[in-house]
């Protein structure tokens, strides 16, 4: 029962996981652009977050329905001011952009709230459970985190197949100068994509927050998580980011139930075999 149950924490835990990789993927399918800052972002959102708790007295759930605009307004601005001058067939210009500004992000936000770690706090929903079975008990914050991934990624999934807007993502990713032609304005595609991939950010942002204590170097270790899970499940594909974080989580979890010193390792373990014999994933996108 001990495995069974560190399996299912490791399935809850890779929702959180899918929530960082999902913007990640969006990004990546739409511009083909590695956003570097992304864990920094994230974390971002966890501060305002904590700010709009602070300052409104909202439950750190409740606080989505201002962090998630504010985020979504700051990846518009990103992309159409900074981003979208780099985009082209140079792929180290918006790398090194993003890592600009992961690096004015974390120093920006060490100025403004210093090292010390932050939590925040959401009540009787920290700690709540319930028993599946005799043995296996399911926090009521990883799975609504679980359910949260779920939801996000089928929302973003219709928005990318169902809607205008997904069909002029699809055709600026498949090619850009066409889609210029049909009239589709291309930085103001990349600028949505991105206001929506910060959407996403701001949410996973809360979570972290909920979780777990964060400060202004956390961003970089979320990068990994996110990224590894996008690379196992595959570029570009949305479920397939889903898969891939619970498949990190569940990695974790068995590593962690190893020995404590595993947990992180065997992640990344898992993830170095999956790059190695399927360099795009387990599910890579068809084009």
């Amino acid at each position: 029962m001990d495995w069974i149950n560190a399996i299912v924490q490791g399935i809850l835990l890779g929702g959180l996981y899918a929530l960082f990789a999902a913007g990640l993927s969006l990004i990546f399918g739409v511009m083909r652009l590695v956003n570097i800052a992304h864990g920094d972002l994230i974390v971002l959102a966890a501060y305002i977050a904590l700010v709009v708790v602070q300052a409104t007295g909202l439950h750190p759930l409740a606080s989505a329905l201002l962090v998630v605009p504010i985020m979504a307004l700051i990846g518009y601005l990103l992309q159409r001011f900074l981003l979208n001058p780099t985009i082209g067939k140079d792929l180290l210009s918006p790398l090194l952009v993003t890592f600009g500004i992961s690096v004015l992000l974390q120093n920006g936000l060490l100025l403004g709230f210093t090292a010390d770690s932050r939590r925040l706090p959401a009540g009787a929903l920290e700690t709540a459970s319930f028993d599946l079975v005799s043995g296996l008990t399911i926090g009521v914050l990883p799975l609504l985190m679980f359910v949260t991934s779920i939801m996000v990624i089928f929302a973003l999934d219709r928005v990318f197949f169902h809607t205008s807007l997904g069909r002029a993502f699809r055709a600026t990713s498949d090619d850009g100068e066409v889609a210029q032609l049909m009239m589709i304005d291309r930085r103001h595609i990349f600028g949505m994509a991105m206001a929506l991939s910060l959407g996403v950010v701001a949410i996973a942002g809360i979570f972290l927050a909920i979780r777990t204590n964060f400060d202004p170097a956390s961003g970089p270790a979320r990068l990994i998580f996110g990224f590894e899970a996008v690379i196992i499940g595959g570029l570009g594909n949305l479920w397939g980011t889903l898969a891939g974080g619970v498949i990190l989580g569940v990695a974790q979890a068995i590593g962690a139930q190893i020995s404590p010193g595993w947990q992180i390792l065997a992640g990344h373990i898992v993830f170095f075999i999956v790059l190695a014999f399927k360099p795009r994933g387990l599910f890579p996108r068809m084009d």
